[in-house]
């Protein structure tokens, strides 16, 4: 909803809203926020609020580190009792943008990253680009001194129903709050593996998806907590078992209408969603260290467990990274399959936008479509279908985004920078631990 500044202080007053968080997130997607009480309330809504943005990972450095929270009116939501501490007053959130003393906006901010994309796909005349995720997740069992463990609460499949899934009840409670704070939820049901959940809900234009991801995942793990359980959103907490991800499916509209679907091209798919395609699949390598950021969610890019490791697009063919679902008109979309919901959902919309812009701009076009099972395919047959794979490590993904010029001047300097800092730190890390499974394997023998 579109909301003036008088129209929040009206609903904070008669709401008896005692406090307002004002919410941000960082470079590496966490999401972090400051409380104010109701003596602030007009000063926060009127972006006077300041930070220190030398406390906040990669913003900025210590000598400049003055920035103000200008929040976005669209965003205001008082939040659900189950949110809430009981007794201790109710409590609004507005999701804001960061800038200088000055008012400039802040290049470090991932909010004003994807907000660039978005106004550079206006200039070639598209309404927006629109997007559904499907983020999952696992809910696990908690230790009595409240310490989460990796024990699932259940052992149920795809699309079981209680009492074999035992995090339904759990479910339905995140439901009815997020449907309480706005979203549109489309389904819910358990998913492949014991203890993991999916949750979709409607797609929206790209800033408030991002917006709605940000705000899904701080949800999901509050009422798990309510219910003595663990939700995480790590790509691959157990070894063998599937693990999660964030399909997203994209498109485009221009003057109202899917810019995907003409009715006479084939595949009924439009010159633009080819050249769109073909610029996720030229930047795909460039891109999976924003989307697949972490060390573990290449433990989850490995053949044999519903997830894509190669570059290839399909009509149905759900072992390519890009697939077409069947659906078309107004439903034209294309589903990216490599995301994981550990992404920052504002960088990860950002690179896929720039990608396709860069096919668009190029006009690219994809190679044909591959139907085939690609796992099944030969290493020969791969490459006679010019079928490249994604990388195998973050190591190998950090690379592929050094030599990226598209997504790394879509990122910008700044958080380009600090987010190559952070996960070189995080691969060296990673590197030089010892693991259970070296012991494992070298302690007796050697």
């Amino acid at each position: 909803m579109a909301y003036t500044k008088a129209e929040i202080l009206k609903a904070l007053k008669a709401e008896k809203v005692k406090f307002l968080r004002l919410q941000i997130t960082d470079i590496l997607g966490v999401v972090k926020n400051v409380e104010v009480p109701e003596s602030q309330f007009e000063k926060a809504l009127d972006g006077e609020i300041m930070f220190d943005g030398s406390s906040i990972e990669g913003f900025t450095r210590i000598e400049e580190s003055d920035m103000l929270l200008k929040p976005d009116y669209n965003t205001f939501v008082i939040l659900p009792e189950a949110l809430e501490d009981p007794g201790r007053g109710r409590v609004a959130r507005l999701i804001c943008d960061v800038t200088y003393p000055d008012g400039r906006p802040f290049e470090g901010d991932p909010r004003y990253v994807l907000k660039r994309q978005v106004e550079r796909l206006k200039k070639l005349g598209f309404d927006n680009m629109y997007a559904g995720p499907e983020p999952e997740f696992f809910l696990f069992l908690r230790t009595p001194e409240g310490l989460p463990t990796v024990e699932t609460h259940d052992k149920a499949g795809y699309f079981d129903l209680a009492p074999i899934d035992k995090g339904e009840e759990a479910r339905r409670d995140m439901v009815n709050v997020l449907v309480a704070m706005g979203f549109e939820i489309e389904a819910s049901h358990h998913e492949v593996a014991p203890g993991q959940h999916e949750i979709d809900f409607k797609y929206a234009d790209a800033l408030t998806t991002a917006d709605n991801i940000a705000t899904f995942k701080w949800v999901v793990k509050r009422v798990a907590l309510n219910h003595g359980l663990h939700a995480t959103f790590m790509p691959k907490p157990i070894r063998g078992i599937n693990g999660s991800g964030m399909h997203t499916h994209l498109s485009l509209f221009k003057n109202g209408e899917n810019a995907f679907f003409d009715p006479k091209a084939e595949y009924q798919l439009s010159k633009t969603a080819l050249h769109f395609i073909a610029g996720l699949l030229e930047h795909a390598e460039g891109m999976v260290a924003i989307t697949n950021p972490l060390v573990n969610s290449y433990k989850r890019l490995t053949p044999g467990y519903e997830a894509p490791t190669n570059i290839a697009w399909s009509a149905a063919n759900r072992s390519a990274m890009i697939r077409i679902p069947a659906r078309r008109g107004v439903g034209t979309r294309a589903e990216l399959r490599m995301p994981d919901p550990s992404a920052n959902p504002y960088l990860a919309l950002a690179v896929m936008a720039a990608a396709a812009i860069d096919g668009i701009e190029r006009k690219l076009l994809p190679p044909p479509p591959i139907q085939r099972n690609i796992y099944h395919m030969s290493v020969r047959e791969r490459r006679k279908h010019k079928i490249r794979e994604l990388p195998g490590t973050l190591r190998e993904a950090l690379e592929a985004l050094k030599k990226d010029p598209v997504i790394r001047e879509a990122l910008g300097e700044h958080i380009y920078t600090h987010f190559l800092q952070a996960k070189q730190m995080e691969w060296d890390d990673y590197r030089v631990t010892v693991h259970q499974w070296e012991l494992d394997q070298y302690l007796a023998t050697y």
